[in-house]
C-alpha cells in the first residue's frame, strides 16, 4: 500500500511541472512546493500571489527575473551533488520568469507572507556547506534560507547524505507550538538519488502511533511531514540529496528528539 505522504514525480504538465503540491492538496496551511523540469530554451513564469517564494536551481543554468529585477544568468551545477545552489528570494505580489540556458530542474518553494522583505539573490557562498553529525550519521548541510536570514515564514535547506549514512537523525520533530522548546513547522522533502536509480528510506511517525509510515523513496519523490519524527536512511552505494522546505506560524527551527535516541549526538 502506498503512503499518503509520498508524492511521485509525474510527466511534465503544461507549466513544465513534475511536482505540484499545494496547501489544499497537502491538507495543511503553509507550504506549497513545485518542481519544474525545463529543456534548454524553454521559459516559465508565475505570480507569487500572497506567498513569499524561494526559487532553487536544483540543477542547470537559467536567467531569472522577478520583482522587476534581472538576477542574471545563474546556476553552476548540472547535478545537485556537484556544487552549491543558486537561489532567488521573491516577496508576495510579484511576477517571476525563468529562461533555461541548459536543461534545468527548478524548485519553487512557497509559504504565506505579507511582503516585509525585498527580492534578492542568494548566491552559493551565502548557502555554504557544513558537516553535521559523526560516523554514519554525518551529512552535509547547505542553508539556503535559514531562520537567521530575512524571510517571513519560509525556511529552505539542502542536505547531502552519503550512501550508508542516516540523516534527519537522531529522529526529531517540530509539530508543537511550544517556543522556545519547539515550533510548529510543516515540512517537505524533495529527494534525488545520485545514481538516478535505487531507493532511500524515510519513516514519519508519532510516539502515540497515530501516524507511522515507512516509505521507499525513489529519485524525484517528495515526502510530506505534517507532524512527527522523520528520519532518512541512504543505503550503501546510493548518495542521497534532499531539499527541505519548512514553514509555520513562527519562523524558528526548534525541535524535540525522540526520547529513544535522544542520547545520540545530532
Amino acid at each position: 500500500m502506498s503512503s499518503r505522504l509520498l508524492i511521485h514525480a509525474h510527466p511534465r504538465d503544461e507549466n513544465c511541472r513534475i511536482i505540484n503540491l499545494t496547501p489544499e492538496k497537502a491538507g495543511w496551511d503553509y507550504i506549497g512546493f513545485e518542481v519544474m523540469s525545463l529543456k534548454a530554451g524553454e521559459t516559465v513564469s508565475e505570480a507569487t500571489d500572497r506567498t513569499e517564494v524561494c526559487l532553487v536551481l536544483v540543477s542547470g543554468r537559467a536567467r531569472i527575473e522577478g520583482a522587476e529585477q534581472d538576477f542574471g544568468l545563474i546556476g553552476e551545477r548540472m547535478s545537485p551533488f556537484d556544487g552549491l545552489p543558486w537561489s532567488v528570494y521573491l516577496p508576495p505580489g510579484t511576477i517571476w520568469r525563468a529562461e533555461a540556458e541548459t536543461d534545468v530542474e527548478l524548485a519553487v518553494c512557497r509559504s504565506p507572507a505579507s511582503g516585509k522583505y525585498p527580492a534578492r539573490l542568494i548566491p552559493p557562498d551565502e548557502a555554504g556547506e557544513v558537516a553535521r553529525g559523526t560516523g554514519t550519521n554525518e551529512r552535509f548541510i547547505r542553508n539556503i534560507l535559514p531562520d537567521t536570514a530575512p524571510a517571513e515564514t519560509l525556511l529552505v535547506v539542502e542536505v547531502i547524505t552519503p550512501g550508508g549514512h542516516w540523516s534527519s537523525y537522531p529522529p526529531h520533530k517540530h509539530d508543537t507550538d511550544d517556543f522556545p522548546n519547539e515550533t510548529y513547522l510543516e515540512e517537505t522533502y524533495y529527494h534525488r538519488l545520485k545514481r538516478g536509480s535505487g531507493f532511500a528510506l524515510q519513516r514519519v511517525y508519532t510516539k502515540d502511533g497515530s501516524l507511522d509510515e515507512a516509505m521507499a523513496i525513489s529519485n524525484r519523490d517528495t515526502v510530506m511531514v505534517p507532524k512527527g519524527y522523520h528520519p532518512v536512511g541512504a543505503p550503501h552505494g546510493f548518495d542521497l540529496y534532499y531539499l527541505n522546505v519548512m514553514a509555520g506560524p513562527r519562523r524558528a527551527w526548534k525541535f524535540s528528539m525522540d526520547p529513544d535516541q535522544a542520547h545520540l549526538p545530532y
